[in-house]
């Protein structure tokens, strides 16, 4: 016993934890050791690998963008509305989490294909969204989006609404509440939800390559880049898997170290209407 609580582990738990630890670091530690460093830099500042890396950076921020814009109205309703079929979308939200990604593409590619259901009719209004830029956001933010929900409805759901109820006695509107107490409430759950989001979108392969293809400076994003070059030159798909590796854990570290301590810490200081 010590004074932050009861932190009593059986021994045998540590055994497991070091073989579960193991099984994600090694791959990661082999990897390392296969990488040609006196060839590091010109394979990850060859033509093909910065079109690659750049399009990763801005299509990832557009679709973490995007997961914002639609996430934080999905969490809200989830995690404070009560209605008919709640429980069902929240399944459809959180399905892309067990999709394989190669399913999502396709149905990406159902949707807003040239044959899809609203392809057609953005064919005839001239946008073409498939094997485009859009598309490549549009997929990163299909497997990207239930990240940002789960993380903000967590932490709207520990919060609880006692503060958003004395700010509504007071005479607050809803929007008001909205804007002055509940986001600023749960900032550190959005903030770890959108770099969790920023971080799968920068990895999402199967349904970027299946709805966007791979052209390069258009669709073709890092881990299309990686799947390439694994065929014709296995040293710069690893040097490109390292920085890509090294890109996710940084941003990973950052969302961790966002993790607020104490929810009732972070409650507003006052109301006005």
């Amino acid at each position: 016993m010590n004074r932050t609580g009861y932190h009593g582990i059986p021994r045998w738990i540590y055994g497991i934890a070091v073989v579960g630890g193991l099984l994600v670091i090694l791959p990661l530690l082999a990897m390392l050791v296969r990488v040609n460093w006196s060839q590091f830099l010109p394979l990850i500042t060859s033509e093909s690998s910065l079109d690659a890396l750049g399009l990763s950076l801005r299509t990832s921020a557009a679709s973490t963008l995007l997961c914002i814009v639609l996430g934080v109205p999905l969490a809200l309703v989830l995690a404070r509305g009560e209605f008919p079929g709640q429980r069902l979308l929240r399944s459809f939200v959180l399905l892309p989490l067990v999709l394989p990604p190669v399913v999502g593409g396709i149905a990406l590619l159902y949707t807003f294909g040239r044959q899809g259901l609203l392809g057609k009719p953005l064919e005839m209004a001239g946008i073409q969204i498939a094997f485009s830029t859009t598309a490549v956001v549009l997929a990163q933010t299909f497997v990207a989006l239930p990240f940002l929900v789960v993380s903000l409805e967590g932490a709207l759901r520990t919060a609880g609404s006692k503060y958003e109820a004395v700010a509504a006695t007071l005479g607050a509107r809803p929007t008001t509440v909205l804007r002055r107490v509940t986001l600023p409430l749960v900032l550190p759950g959005l903030a770890s939800g959108a770099v969790l989001s920023f971080a799968r979108s920068l990895g999402e392969f199967g349904a970027t390559l299946t709805f966007a293809g791979s052209l390069q400076g258009v669709t073709r994003t890092l881990p299309l880049e990686i799947y390439l070059q694994r065929e014709t030159d296995p040293d710069a798909a690893v040097a490109l898997s390292l920085v890509l590796v090294a890109v996710a854990a940084a941003v990973v570290g950052l969302s961790y170290g966002r993790r607020p301590s104490n929810t009732g810490a972070n409650a507003p200081a006052d109301v006005q209407p």
